[in-house]
């Protein structure tokens, strides 16, 4: 019997693919890991490889690729996998650009391969019942808050401080791809303000105002410096009452009394979307929430504020800034 199975290997095996992407595809009997790709890492069940290349030099005909690389590296990654005609999901960020994204979306449709840019959040149990019960309701305001500790969700990772790394819109752009699936229309930023550090090249936290459809605001606030329980909410104020989404999207509430919503990991969910496309020969590239973190860059105020250290960097003789 031919086996039906979607041979996958993973390109960047760090903290997400670890805890997310291994375990997603593992669960589902549509997907056969394969290899990994990493210059480091490995899993001890299956082929790694230094790099993409080598890979594909030893497996030919591996039919998709999860790049879960730094945003820095992941055009040239992708583009590798395309080329070779491997399907390819993103994680998120999809790039570090909005042209390099561009262009995978065109190399894609060329080699007739699926591409998904996948935005995770968007697949947490909650945020689906939420925009089924929005629509039709006038949205009178939104306010979002984004906090979480750099130093227990990246420890030593010194890229995110790296010009392309994002700093804190890379959790920040989780709230975004909620926010951009939730409200009709596209949204603008109206005006930003970036807290840089001394010796860091991207933002630790930042105060976005946005605006929507009918001259909604969105006021966002992300900060890496939080300590303690993560803050990932939404509260979407309404003509018929109040919304909030917390946990990142897995808690729904609606005029505080909570609403059920489904089982299941983002994940899971992100990976069975993939599959679908992947079935369909269709492709899920969505460039909005991306879209705002540039905008928010090009017209943001900087302040800098006191240098980052970062102790597990620091323990590593690494130094914690990059200027």
């Amino acid at each position: 019997m031919q086996d039906r199975t979607v041979s996958i290997a993973i390109a960047g095996l760090g903290k997400i693919a670890r805890d997310q992407h291994v375990p997603a595809i593992r669960a589902d009997a549509r997907f056969r890991l394969v290899a990994t790709a990493s210059p480091q890492d490995t899993l001890p069940d299956v082929p790694g490889y230094a790099s993409l290349a080598q890979l594909q030099a030893a497996q030919a005909g591996v039919a998709a690729v999860s790049v879960c690389t730094t945003p820095q590296v992941r055009f040239e990654v992708a583009s590798l996998a395309l080329a070779g005609g491997s399907h390819v999901l993103l994680e998120k960020p999809p790039c570090a650009t909005l042209g390099e994204v561009e262009s995978l979306v065109a190399l894609a449709a060329r080699q007739g391969v699926t591409l998904l840019a996948a935005w995770h959040s968007r697949f947490a149990g909650g945020v689906e019942p939420a925009r089924a019960w929005l629509a039709g309701r006038r949205i009178q305001r939104v306010a979002v808050r984004w906090k979480e500790d750099v130093r227990k969700w990246h420890p030593g990772q010194l890229w995110i401080w790296q010009a392309g790394g994002m700093g804190v819109f890379d959790p920040g752009i989780n709230a975004l791809s909620i926010l951009t699936h939730l409200l009709p229309g596209p949204l603008r930023v109206r005006s930003a303000e970036l807290r840089v550090p001394a010796n860091c090249e991207t933002a630790i936290a930042a105060t976005l105002a946005l605006e929507g459809e009918a001259g909604v605001g969105v006021a966002c606030e992300f900060d890496f410096r939080h300590v303690g329980e993560e803050c990932w909410d939404i509260d979407v104020h309404t003509d018929s009452g109040l919304l909030q989404l917390s946990q990142g999207g897995a808690v729904l509430r609606i005029d505080g009394r909570p609403v059920q919503v489904p089982a299941g990991t983002e994940y899971a969910r992100a990976y069975d979307h993939f599959a679908r496309l992947v079935a369909a020969g269709a492709s899920d590239v969505d460039v909005a929430p991306l879209r705002i973190v540039a905008d928010a860059l090009l017209c943001g105020r900087p302040v800098e504020v006191e240098p980052f250290v970062d102790d597990a960097a620091a323990a590593g003789g690494q130094h914690a800034g990059t200027r």
